[in-house]
This record gives structure tokens, C-alpha cells and sequence, in this order.
């Protein structure tokens, strides 16, 4: 029987299959933030398996594979797991429209301090487009949830 822990980093890793995708130029600004919703998901559905460890070897292997600024997806990633697994309890607890607006709170902050980082450390101008994954990561938050939560009851991921 595989573990529990084998079919998280199973999940984590096609998140990352899927951020380096590539997508059309008109969809790209579009693009949800896989990593970050499944990371969410498992934050609060487990969090004494994901934690702000997990999130942040997974930040690491983000920004490798991306070629970003070293660490600054971890710092990223690690930050919204601790919010999400210091509330899990209160975040299962809402419906999943307000789970999907919590996510979509927890996106625009991702973004914000991501290009605020950024814009300290390289020549990166804000542009608005920046804030679209925050509505779209809001509208597949439901179904992610829902086929996650599926995922891990059929699997018995405990």
C-alpha cells in the first residue's frame, strides 16, 4: 500500500508539472496557482502532514524549476501554509464560497508581497494583470477542493 505521504508529494508534484505548462500567451495572466491551492488544500484538510516545512522544500523546487529569485517562492508558500494551517479549524468550518474567498484573500497576498519582492530585488513594474490569478484561483478553489477531498477520502490519506 502506498503511503500517505507518498500520494501528498504525488499531488504536490503535478502541481508543479502543472505551473511550468505552457499556456498561450492571451491565458497565461490567467493562470491559477496550482501549487499554492493544493499546498492550501492539504494545509487545512492535514495539517500535521503539510506543514510550513512541506511548503517551503516545495517553494524551493518551485522557484528552481521556474527560475525565480531563490527562496522567494518558499518564503511565499510557507507564509500562506501557516495561515491556513494556524486556522484550519476555522477555514473547514465555512462554506466552500468562503473558502473560496479566504483562498482568494490568501492569492492577492501571495501576489502583492511576491511583486513587492521583487521590485526590491529586480526592475519589475506592477501591472494590473498581476491580481487575475487571485479570481481565478477563486473560481477552481471549489472544484479543486472538491476532487482533492474526494482524492484523499478514497485513497484513505490520513
Amino acid at each position: 500500500m502506498i503511503g500517505s505521504r507518498t500520494l501528498i508529494a504525488f499531488s504536490l508534484f503535478l502541481t508543479l508539472i502543472l505551473a511550468m505548462a505552457p499556456l498561450p500567451n492571451y491565458v497565461e495572466a490567467f493562470r491559477p496557482d496550482w501549487v499554492l491551492i493544493v499546498l492550501f488544500y492539504w494545509a487545512i484538510a492535514l495539517p500535521h502532514r503539510v506543514n510550513v516545512g512541506s511548503a517551503f522544500i516545495v517553494g524551493v523546487l518551485y522557484d528552481i524549476l521556474l527560475g525565480n529569485v531563490l527562496g522567494l517562492n518558499a518564503l511565499l508558500l510557507s507564509l500562506v501554509v501557516y495561515i491556513a494551517a494556524v486556522n484550519h479549524l476555522t477555514i473547514r468550518n465555512l462554506s466552500i464560497w468562503q473558502q473560496a474567498l479566504i483562498v482568494a484573500m490568501v492569492t492577492a497576498f501571495y501576489h502583492l508581497v511576491d511583486y513587492w519582492i521583487q521590485h526590491f530585488l529586480t526592475t519589475v513594474y506592477f501591472l494590473p494583470e498581476l491580481l487575475w490569478p487571485t479570481v481565478t484561483n477563486a473560481l477552481i478553489w471549489p472544484w479543486a477542493f472538491l476532487l482533492l477531498r474526494k482524492y484523499r477520502r478514497k485513497l484513505r490519506i490520513r
